[in-house]
């Protein structure tokens, strides 16, 4: 038998909850849940630096953050791992391809083991050339083409509907890439291809169609827990902090919903295909297909909006797995042990039968996926240097999170199966103080050796320096390529 193919898909921005398969959003996702129903599901999956860059190593590297070096988001800061999940599969005779969303990382043409990639510069001069505008606009400008002609940014809660052709979606395109690539890759060889979406990320502009559909349904609210800040700037299109209730929040949640719709129909363009393909093991029936996120989307949620938080809509991701019958994967597992980024790296690697590397921090679920045994592991270690107020360390077990912010020493416990939508802080209950304190005295140990002194006389210290970039681990960074995606105020693309 044929080493098998894997597809690797990964969207932008995507909750865990938000598949159809869930119940707890009305988005529509057949062919997702398909893959879910096909083969398997994590319901604790996590990324455990959920911002882009360094979710993105973890998920390259099988390495949290502090072994990666990368505890936040900071741009421009290159990065010389070589012992990638794609350099490791192209070693093993795979060919190696990326199409759509950059890994994020610097420069963004740095390719990891991937022999070609195909990606968001490549669709920004296509689209300029096909709307007959300037291809070559200012780089320093990188707001300048069509992606953001609506005057939708890529941070922003605002809505429009996509303003040209459905085709020349970024989505559209980006599942064409990943077509082409199949038509035309070398049939010797399995294949390891990335299908990496800017999607759901904002700028929040789906096809007419998808926007339209998901505004006229009843779409539900915010959770907004007993702890939730009051935002500052309730209303200003770019706060991270922000009232998304009645009709803006609506709108914000019917184009989210919508460029998921969007995706999985699009999706469809593939997955379909794979039966009609010629070549050495080609054939679906001998293609792992595992689909994640780099890191949720708050949504409204608790008054927050986007990324970088330990809260379930940032933190929590989807992770499904369908594989070969060989494998021995019950069709429709559903897996609750807490798992993360880290372990897509081992976990595709083992079913390409190569070697991980040692010294790396994730694991294969491929054990957990045919026995559906508990995972005998410690719970995923969460964390993120934002350097604004909000750089926090966390711990769940999927059953219970504990939450503490590095920067103010406030904590959070949350019960998530009663409280899924983490409603409820339990630090702030008396009844609740053991509990409280067992997770605080796990975290402790945690954060013991670690070098930024959080723990001093067997007790948390707030308040110690915390930075993305730790001088003990990486090199200070270095210029920004002003052609990379990014905000006035440095958040990720």
């Amino acid at each position: 038998m044929p080493r098998p193919n894997i597809i690797l898909i990964v969207a932008d921005q995507l909750r865990g909850d938000c598949l159809g398969i869930e119940g707890r959003h009305p988005v529509l996702t057949p062919r997702l849940d398909g893959l879910a129903a096909a083969g398997a599901r994590f319901t604790h999956a996590y990324s455990t630096a959920p911002v882009c860059i360094p979710a993105r190593r973890s998920l390259l590297s099988g390495q949290a953050p502090r072994s990666h070096g990368l505890l936040g988001f900071r741009d421009g800061v290159e990065w010389d791992e070589e012992r990638t999940l794609p350099a490791l599969l192209r070693a093993a005779g795979y060919h190696t391809q990326l199409v759509g969303r950059e890994m994020h990382q610097h420069p963004a043409r740095k390719r990891f083991g991937y022999d070609e990639m195909t990606i968001g510069e490549d669709y920004q001069r296509w689209l300029a050339e096909r709307l007959g505008t300037d291809a070559e606009h200012d780089p320093a400008d990188p707001y300048g083409g069509p992606l953001y002609s609506t005057g939708i940014m890529q941070n922003d809660w605002t809505v429009a509907p996509w303003p040209y052709p459905d085709d020349t979606h970024f989505t559209a395109w980006t599942i064409t890439q990943a077509r082409r690539f199949l038509q035309r890759r070398d049939p010797s060889q399995p294949y390891f291809l990335t299908i990496s979406l800017l999607a759901p990320h904002p700028p929040l502009v789906p096809p007419a169609f998808y926007l339209d559909r998901y505004l006229r349904m009843e779409l539900p609210e915010p959770v907004v827990g007993d702890w939730a800040d009051e935002p500052d700037t309730p209303h200003a299109p770019d706060a991270a902090r922000a009232r998304l209730d009645g009709e803006l929040g609506r709108a914000a949640r019917a184009a989210y919903y919508g460029l998921i719709n969007h995706i999985d129909d699009q999706l469809g363009r593939v997955l379909t295909m794979l039966n009609g393909l010629r070549g050495a093991g080609a054939q679906s029936g001998n293609t792992v297909v595992a689909v994640t996120a780099d890191h949720g989307e708050m949504l409204g949620d608790h008054h927050l909006w986007r990324k970088s938080l330990p809260y379930e809509g940032a933190a929590r991701i989807p992770l499904l797995i369908r594989a070969p019958e060989r494998y021995g994967i019950r069709p429709g597992t559903v897996l609750d042990s807490p798992v993360s980024l880290e372990d897509v790296m081992p976990t595709l690697l083992d079913f390409a039968g190569v070697e991980a590397p040692a010294g790396i921090d994730g694991v294969s679920l491929r054990p957990l996926l045919t026995t559906a045994a508990p995972l005998d592991r410690d719970p995923v270690h969460l964390e993120l240097a934002n350097g604004d107020g909000s750089s926090f360390q966390a711990l769940t077990d999927g059953r219970t999170k504990y939450v503490w912010f590095t920067e103010t020493g406030r904590e959070h416990l949350f019960d998530l199966r009663a409280d899924p939508g983490e409603a409820i802080d339990l630090a702030e209950h008396e009844g609740q103080a053991d509990r409280l304190k067992e997770w605080r005295q796990m975290l402790i140990a945690a954060l013991a050796d670690r070098p930024e002194g959080f723990v001093d006389g067997g007790a948390l210290v707030p308040g110690r320096p915390y930075h993305p970039v730790p001088t003990h681990l990486a090199p200070p960074p270095q210029i920004t390529d002003s052609k990379q995606i990014t905000d006035s105020k440095g958040t990720s693309a």
